[in-house]
């Protein structure tokens, strides 16, 4: 059992170190605090990747229902997305993007939502499944492992939603939380239509891993590093949706593999490997502590996705088996 839920719990782990302690949001002398985090983002992403898999689907069904992810935590269980309260002294992004009819930054509400679905969920889970190739595409819990881990992501966020509260003392209005709920299952639903009918096969090759892996990490640097006013909040939509055209067509070409998804997440990941030194100055807990243990994540994760390229060079196969699944996770020798 510890090995076939291995996959899992490792899941359960890297989501919240990738989500907030190696972005630099939450300092790594703090690290006590994956005990309290770890069950909403790693119970949400073991929760969407068992879902996905478990259906006969893939990456068009599970970006969004991590887009939906993103949005319950931001406007439901955290609220960050209606608090215009500043993150931080200088911060003044929440009010430089103001919606007033909804009250909300459109800002924040991109960036959001966008950060937890592609770096707290897409990421992390591109990254496991390269390391068990055999085990990409098959669920990695049984029933009552699953309604386990449900259990845990509803107490973990409850717990976290009353400790914001109490801290903060604030509370979206019902319009807002009705509204948000609303757009969540709207997504859901969009989720599994969109992941209804098999994606044909197309012409041409898909380009080298270190291509798509350097045009990852471009495209999310920028998107990280972007204004936060009305034209980095365009050019961020922007940048979401050709980067969603683009991969959608790479992924649909023949030879789209594992070593393509590694690379793809790898290079979002060393955005927010340089993205965390800036959070930490950005939010004055850039002591040496501090940056030492940030130094120790970065090379953590370099050292990660160094197994995890040796291991997808290695896989039997690039394809996942034809049907619902996308093709661009395609596995033939293992599912």
């Amino acid at each position: 059992m510890p090995r076939r839920i291995a996959p899992a719990l490792g899941l359960f782990l890297l989501s919240p170190l990738v989500a907030e302690y190696l972005l630099g949001n939450v300092p790594s002398t703090e690290i006590w605090g994956m005990i309290l985090l770890a069950p909403m983002y790693g119970g949400g992403a073991v929760i969407i990747r068992e879902v996905v898999r478990r259906t006969g689907r893939g990456w068009p069904t599970l970006i969004p229902l991590a887009c939906a992810y993103g949005l319950l935590e931001a406007g439901l269980i955290d609220q960050t997305l209606f608090n215009l309260a500043p993150l931080f002294e200088s911060d003044v992004s929440q009010r430089a993007t103001l919606i007033p009819a909804l009250g909300l930054s459109a800002g924040n509400a991109v960036g959001f939502v966008a950060g937890h679905a592609i770096w707290s969920i897409g990421v992390p889970i591109a990254v496991v499944e390269t390391l068990v190739p055999r085990r990409a595409a098959t669920p990695w819990l049984g029933r009552f492992g699953l309604a386990v881990t449900c259990v845990v992501f509803v107490l973990g966020s409850l717990v976290l939603f009353n400790g914001i509260y109490d801290d903060s003392g604030f509370m979206a209005s019902p319009a807002q939380r009705i509204g948000a709920a609303i757009v969540v299952a709207l997504l859901v639903v969009a989720a599994f239509l969109a992941g209804r009918r098999p994606r044909p096969v197309t012409e041409g090759r898909p380009p080298r891993p270190w291509r798509v892996g350097a045009a990852g990490f471009v495209v999310s640097a920028v998107f990280f590093v972007r204004p936060e006013n009305w034209w980095g909040t365009a050019m961020g939509v922007a940048l979401l949706a050709v980067a969603a055209v683009v991969v959608g067509r790479w992924s649909r070409r023949d030879g789209w593999g594992a070593a393509h998804r590694l690379a793809l997440a790898g290079g979002a990941l060393l955005t927010y490997a340089f993205g965390g030194f800036l959070l930490l100055m950005l939010h004055g807990t850039a002591n040496t502590a501090n940056l030492a243990g940030q130094v120790i994540l970065v090379l953590g994760t370099l050292a990660l996705l160094l197994v995890a390229r040796r291991t997808a060079r290695g896989a039997p196969g690039t394809r996942e088996r034809p049907g619902r699944d996308d093709p661009g996770t395609r596995n033939a020798g293992a599912e």
